[in-house]
């Protein structure tokens, strides 16, 4: 014989347990944040000892609201992102939404293929850091899902754009080189679109400045550590030996620099080497790594700012969000 079921508990059961009314103990599943610390602590314990799985599904259709945000973005390995995602998730986590994660690759046919899956359940936002093509704009103005572009400025962004010039960021590292009296830049970049803006930046700073031609290459995406050993090894294979390599990542950098003192050369007096994101290992490299810092968590609070405001019906900023960047020189250039 089948056991019968025991009673799922329920919000008044929670209720009960915590010593609050059931409105309450709604207030805090909806938005953890309202509800007084110490009430906090007290339903969240009731919640644990009586086994209570909140439906939020319920919740959302009864607000208009999923509770659900999609982050979509181009890879997490050895990624500039992560600091902006870690910050994300732990804040709107707390502000008791769930986090969907979708990985586009720099594929605009995949991101769109996200956005519109995202939509279709209703998320509260989308934050995209991915390219995305012209069908998207129309397809987002018909929906109620605020839609944020990440970690550029798109001259004609989808909803709020929060970022940074890329273009700005690759002209003042080729002034910054320049002045360091660097004459032969070689350029390695991702095989994406924000990597080739900020390598155009470059070039057209750079012949603006007097310099000879810049030579380039590019990897795929993700670029990781150990693209390092085929990138020196075509760095090697160039007509001149370039004095600086400007890479698209730290971690591209951190691979060409193990790679070229493995091969006896000194960096930076033999080659110098820039990265790109100031991540971790830029400053615990040695040399440390001379890089383009970006506030990544600052992104992810301006992000969340918006969809807080979006969300209690208050205006959104009429202009995009610049969060700026920053030159930090270290050692290796």
């Amino acid at each position: 014989m089948a056991e019968i079921p025991e009673k799922v508990p329920t919000l008044d059961d929670v209720a009960l347990r915590a010593g609050v009314s059931s409105a309450t103990v709604s207030r805090f599943v909806n938005n953890p944040k309202v509800v007084a610390a110490a009430t906090a602590e007290r339903i969240r314990a009731a919640i644990a000892e009586v086994g209570y799985i909140p439906n939020l599904l319920a919740g959302g259709l009864a607000s208009s609201r999923s509770k659900m945000v999609a982050v979509l973005i181009p890879h997490l390995v050895d990624s500039i992102f992560n600091d902006t995602i870690e910050a994300m998730v732990e804040e709107l986590s707390s502000g008791g939404f769930t986090v969907m994660l979708g990985l586009t690759g720099v594929s605009a046919a995949r991101t769109n293929e996200l956005i519109r899956a995202a939509l279709s359940r209703k998320v509260d936002a989308i934050i995209s850091s991915g390219p995305i093509d012209a069908s998207i704009p129309a397809l987002v103005s018909r929906s109620t899902t605020l839609f944020i572009q990440i970690w550029e400025l798109p001259e004609h962004p989808v909803g709020l754009a929060i970022g940074f010039s890329h273009r700005d960021a690759g002209s003042d590292m080729a002034r910054f080189l320049m002045s360091r009296g660097y004459r032969r830049p070689h350029l390695v970049t991702a095989d994406g679109a924000r990597a080739g803006v900020r390598r155009d930046g470059f070039v057209e700073e750079w012949q603006t400045l007097g310099g000879s031609n810049v030579t380039h290459a590019t990897v795929d995406i993700p670029s990781r550590f150990g693209h390092g050993r085929r990138v020196f090894a075509d760095v090697r294979r160039l007509p001149e030996m370039p004095d600086v390599v400007v890479c698209g990542s730290d971690y591209l950098a951190q691979g060409l620099i193990v790679e070229a003192q493995a091969a006896g050369l000194r960096v930076p007096e033999d080659v110098a080497v820039v990265g790109f994101g100031n991540s971790s290992i830029a400053g615990e490299m040695r040399p440390t790594i001379t890089t383009m810092d970006v506030d990544g968590r600052r992104i992810a609070r301006e992000a969340i700012a918006a969809i807080r405001r979006y969300g209690e019906g208050s205006a959104l900023p009429d202009h995009p969000i610049d969060v700026g960047f920053r030159l930090i020189a270290r050692e290796s250039a």
